[in-house]
């Protein structure tokens, strides 16, 4: 291993906010990890832009972040490929497959949805923060870090996708107990939080906010794209809030703001 390598596992970093956050990274010289849960010809190509962008190292490895056991060997196997982890980027999460009134959400979209977007990040953090110690304790990493990538939708409600804003809701206060309960062991915990971003997942209301996003919905009257997001994840990766941990980092061209 290259002397002064930093390695990040990113969670869905095949496509989409994953995609761009890879790319950021590679170029900051992170060795990076692009966890995939399908698609592995996407993992390849993310894998390969990577190395190209300048990571010393990329590796694809499938795991679906909802199975408990597949996160423990995705740790495992980072481990072994690499020795460490650096930072760990909670990216992955889905949308409901079908965009439902709150009153008919189904407990099989809740499970699926908050499988993916909570429970699973919570105990990949678990893993990886432990791991982390260890490797704090031998002197193998410095300043190790977690992003949790979560969503304007923690805070705004749409009742038509009621499942995918509680798990967004409920992956911003992993992020706060993970910070409160991380600091005193060295490893700082923060939130990225997107707006409306240009991806696969936003495709099918890309009309709908073509004509909010025009209206004024967006202070910055433009679509975010998955490069913005990577920009800010690579601005707490590189260092450069060594005393910031617990903080949202809004992504959203202004959306949260409040206006009269």
């Amino acid at each position: 291993m290259a002397v002064g390598e930093r390695v990040a596992i990113v969670t869905g970093g095949s496509r989409g906010i994953g995609r761009g956050i890879v790319g950021e990274l590679a170029a900051l010289k992170y060795s990076v990890v692009v966890n995939y849960r399908s698609d592995g010809e996407a993992a390849e190509s993310a894998c390969r832009d990577a190395l190209t962008r300048g990571a010393p190292r990329s590796l694809g490895i499938r795991a679906d972040v909802a199975d408990l056991q597949a996160g423990r060997i995705l740790v495992e196997r980072t481990l072994a490929e690499f020795g460490r982890i650096d930072l760990l980027v909670n990216n992955a999460g889905v949308a409901p497959e079908v965009r439902l009134d709150l009153l008919n959400t189904t407990a099989e979209s809740w499970d699926r949805v908050l499988g993916i977007n909570l429970r699973g990040p919570f105990f990949l953090t678990q893993a990886v923060a432990a791991t982390m110690i260890e490797l704090l304790r031998a002197g193998t990493v410095v300043d190790p870090q977690i992003i949790f990538v979560t969503s304007i939708s923690s805070a705004f409600a749409s009742v038509n996708r009621g499942d995918y804003c509680v798990s967004k809701a409920g992956l911003s206060m992993v992020a706060q107990l993970f910070a409160t309960r991380l600091a005193d062991e060295g490893i700082r915990v923060n939130e990225v939080r997107p707006g409306i971003i240009a991806t696969d997942m936003t495709d099918s209301v890309r009309d709908v906010y073509d004509r909010r996003i025009a209206a004024g919905l967006v202070p910055i009257r433009r679509w975010g794209t998955p490069v913005d997001v990577g920009r800010a994840v690579g601005a707490l990766a590189n260092d450069s809030f060594p005393y910031t941990t617990g903080e949202v980092f809004h992504v959203d061209g202004g959306l949260h703001l409040r206006k009269l």
